[in-house]
């Protein structure tokens, strides 16, 4: 096992007034050499803490008295100091098989872990879960967690998963739901595979048997350029609607027999049959906000509460994805680069920076978005040319499709504006990084907030 380093020692906190520093490596906690942040974070709870680091090579022990449940002050290099779980799954429409070769490695990694589904919503197929795992998650009440169902058919999710694990692991989930873990399940919809019939069947059975899920995201299948040999394809826009028409059924069945709707479309499957978003309601809290789920239902909201001036109550933008104070941000938990709040840019209307699908949730509310931020607007929608196939979302818009729609837009701009969800830090998924974006463009470029009031902030006159 490897030992998690200390990033950065928070000013003023216990861990400063004792002389911890970064680069300080955390060997034990009273004793006990943790596995994982979550152990870690359960550990330094106690008021009083005896740790052995490792400093330059060098063991070190520190002894630290503290208020009960004050936070240590320590921000460490992972999450996982044992070993992240690797999937073993083999499913053909995993996005990571559909990545070009050549980009940084980490995003090449599969993994399958129950901790990171806790600390940071990644979805777990259970295909690795054990009796430990199981009884560790009850004992310390590890919720939410995040599953991937995909279909209740035994022989169906193995196929899809490639694992004849597959057949057997949703007992994992019945084990959650039994104890009362709040759990979220995923169905990555795929035509002629889980869509249709199947569908229908999975919901059937996910109200008779998992009717305890807190919620059931459905989203359809991505495929891209570089999925080379799949035998999978997208739905047409009449199959998204009919998936469509299976799922609200069973959301109007689900409420009659659990008092909750429960199925959830992903926008992405609304834009594909042309079909109008529901109603907040239908979102019951937006669980899976983060997942495509009632993004443009929530900001289509925000646009009528600024409008009226009234408060904002729609929903947090990190959704209910957890994390521990001490855990790196990692993935899309990552710091972004925001807009500085002074950066108008010159003259001239701001121009909002967005892939297909964001392009065609804003067009509705141009004119609505102009009269609130006093400014002329314009849409410059930017196809995903480096994944190329059905990928569409403005969070999968790379920086060198960006440079190009940038240098060959001729219109006038004063200042253009994207959504941060494009960035991890403050790179692109191409390594671009923003700065190196902006530099070509002719107009200011910045990052903000996928929300309304941020873009109106940003490009306010």
């Amino acid at each position: 096992m490897s030992y998690p380093t200390i990033l950065e020692v928070e000013p003023g906190s216990p861990a400063a007034g004792v002389g911890l520093t970064a680069g300080d490596e955390l060997v034990t906690v009273n004793g006990v050499a943790p596995v994982d942040v979550i152990e870690y974070q359960q550990l330094v709870d106690d008021p009083e803490l005896d740790l052995e680091l490792m400093r330059h090579g060098d063991p070190v022990r520190v002894a630290i008295d503290k208020r009960p449940g004050e936070p240590l002050g320590i921000r460490l290099s992972s999450s996982i100091f044992d070993r992240v779980q690797t999937c073993d799954n083999h499913c053909e429409f995993c996005f990571i098989y559909q990545l070009p070769p050549g980009m940084r490695q980490s995003l090449y990694l599969k993994d399958d872990d129950y901790r990171l589904s806790f600390l940071y919503g990644n979805f777990t197929t259970l295909t690795r879960f054990t009796e430990l795992d199981l009884a560790r998650v009850i004992e310390e009440k590890l919720g939410p967690l995040y599953v991937s169902i995909h279909a209740t058919d035994p022989d169906i999710r193995a196929g899809m998963l490639r694992n004849p694990r597959g057949a057997t692991s949703l007992r994992w989930l019945r084990g959650l739901l039994e104890h009362d873990i709040d759990v979220h399940g995923q169905i990555v919809l795929c035509p002629d595979v889980n869509a249709g019939e199947v569908l229908e069947r999975t919901c059937a059975e996910i109200v008779a048997r998992y009717d305890g899920l807190a919620s059931l995201g459905i989203v359809p299948l991505g495929v891209s350029r570089y999925a080379t040999g799949m035998s999978l394809r997208a739905h047409t826009p009449q199959e998204a609607a009919a998936d469509l028409d299976i799922i609200e059924s069973w959301q109007e069945t689900a409420r009659r027999h659990i008092g909750r709707r429960l199925f959830q479309a992903s926008d992405e499957l609304y834009l594909m049959a042309g079909r109008q978003v529901p109603e907040a309601a239908a979102y019951e809290g937006f669980p899976q906000h983060e997942n495509g789920i009632g993004m443009i239902r929530a900001f289509h909201d925000e646009v009528a509460r600024l409008e009226a001036g009234t408060p904002d109550e729609g929903p947090q933008i990190t959704g209910e994805w957890r994390t521990i104070q001490s855990a790196p941000a990692t993935g899309y938990r990552a710091p972004t680069v925001t807009a500085p709040p002074a950066e108008t840019g010159a003259a001239g209307p701001a121009v909002i920076v967005t892939g297909v699908y964001g392009a065609q949730a804003l067009r509705p509310l141009l004119l609505r978005l102009e009269a609130l931020a006093g400014r002329e607007l314009r849409i410059l929608e930017i196809p995903n040319e480096f994944f190329g196939g059905n990928v569409a979302v403005a969070g999968l818009l790379v920086g060198r499709d960006i440079e190009r729609a940038l240098q060959a837009d001729s219109d006038p701009a004063g200042l253009y504006v994207m959504a941060d969800s494009a960035l991890k830090g403050d790179v692109f998924l191409d390594d671009m990084s923003l700065a190196q974006v902006a530099a070509t463009a002719s107009a200011p470029l910045v990052a903000v907030a996928p929300s309304a009031e941020a873009l109106v902030e940003a490009v306010a006159a």
